[in-house]
Formats: C-alpha cells, structure tokens, sequence
C-alpha cells in the first residue's frame, strides 16, 4: 500500500522519505478560503469540486481540527458554546481560479443545551448531506481520543456505511486531543476505534484512523496529505448505484 492510501479499518501510515508530499499537501490546504455558508441542501453550489465534509461531537475539536490543517487561525469558526454552529460552512481548497476541492464544515452533534427544534432541523440537513450529496468525496469523523467513538457517532458512521461501500465515500476518523494521551493511551486509543471500525470495512471501503492533536501537530502532514489524495474521485461510485 502506498501512501496517501488508508488501509481499511487502519492507521494512516506515510513513510518518512515521503514528507515532501506531505509539505505539499499543506500547502495546499494553507489557500483555503471562505465560499458560501447554507441552511437547506438547496442553497449549497450547484455539484462541481469533489467534497470533504468534517463531522463530529460539538466538543470534539472540529472547527479547531480545520483551522490547523489549514493553517487559518479563524477560517472556520469554533464558538464558545458548542453546538451553535447550524449551517454547512463551505470552503474552497486550490488555485483561486480554479479550486479543486471544498471542505464542508458540517454542524456539531450532541449538544443538549440547544433548543431540540433547532437540532433536530439542522440534524435533518446534515443528514440529507451526507446521504445525499453528489459531489461528496470523504468524510472526516472527529472524536475526542480520550472518549473514543461514542454512540452518536456510531450512529453517523451507520449513516454514511452505504457510500462507503467499493469507496464511493471514503472515510478518515481523527482522534483528536492526541496530546492528552501518553504514547500507550493513544495505541490503544487506536486498536479500539479500528477494531469499532471494521464492522464497516466491506470489499473496496477506504477507511482510515489517525491520532491527531492540534497543539503538537501530531498526525497534521500525514492527515493533509490523505485529504490530498481524495481530490481524485474519478472512481467514485454514483449516489443512485450506491442506493440501488
């Protein structure tokens, strides 16, 4: 397997002769720009650019996750009280004439302190995006290391599983907060969410786990250049064969 590849149900692995590829691929993160934010799927762009959507628990470090990779202190906007955050944030990654991929920042879950009507509309959007949307090309799944993946996102993960199916949808988890950890916590912290994983591994699914800390930049190049990678989605499977 050769990098920027994920092994299924696996870690991240790039090897150390390839750390120019992963300057390159933060470089390229680093001309993320603001495009558009939207409420409803029909207020997102018509499909174009492949997409890279981050999900996650409100506290589970996305917004901050996002800012790193790109190298923004504030592109992404991380509130002080988690889970206000309802709209699908849209950035644009590549040249300024001719970006080549978008991250979509997706609202936080599992926040109670939130009026429920409010969650659950924002939830319901979320959703559709993720079940529904053409152009997606990998889900980001955020989860605070020390927790692991917890049963809301399991229950995302069981969403998203048939577009992972062949790698229609691949799928990076990052276990983030990594520095919280000391190097056995954090193995294990690995072993147990890619044992949880493999219950989606099917034939062809392109799932991959990464220790990630935003303050020692643990796993920053290796997760950059994955996302990289997942410019190509020449392969992808179509949204209608997936569902059929």
């Amino acid at each position: 397997m050769t990098a920027p590849e994920t092994a299924r149900a696996g870690r991240v692995r790039v090897s150390p002769v390839e750390r120019a590829e992963g300057r390159a691929a933060l470089a390229w993160l680093h001309t993320a720009r603001f495009l558009t934010t939207a409420s409803r799927l029909d207020q997102l762009p018509a499909p174009g650019q492949p997409e890279i959507a981050f999900v996650g628990r409100s506290n589970a470090g996305k917004s901050t996750a996002i800012n790193t990779l790109a190298q923004h202190k504030r592109l992404a906007f991380s509130s002080r009280t988690p889970g206000r955050t309802q709209h699908i944030n849209l950035f644009e990654v590549g040249p300024k004439e001719r970006a080549d991929a978008l991250l979509a920042d997706l609202p936080g879950y599992g926040y109670a302190a939130v009026e429920r009507s409010a969650k659950l509309r924002w939830q319901r959007v979320m959703a559709d995006y993720l079940r529904e949307r053409e152009p997606l090309a990998g889900v980001v799944l955020l989860a605070d290391a020390r927790l692991g993946l917890t049963e809301l996102d399991e229950r995302l993960l069981a969403l998203v599983a048939p577009r992972l199916a062949g790698g229609a949808v691949r799928l990076l988890v990052l276990l983030t907060k990594a520095d919280k950890l000391n190097r056995r916590d954090g193995q294990l912290a690995l072993k147990r969410c890619e044992e949880a994983l493999a219950a989606h591994a099917d034939e062809g699914a392109e799932i991959g786990v990464s220790l990630f800390s935003a303050l020692s930049r643990e796993g920053l190049a290796d997760v950059a250049e994955v996302l990289h990678g997942w410019r190509d989605v020449g392969d992808a499977v179509p949204v209608a064969e997936v569902a059929a």
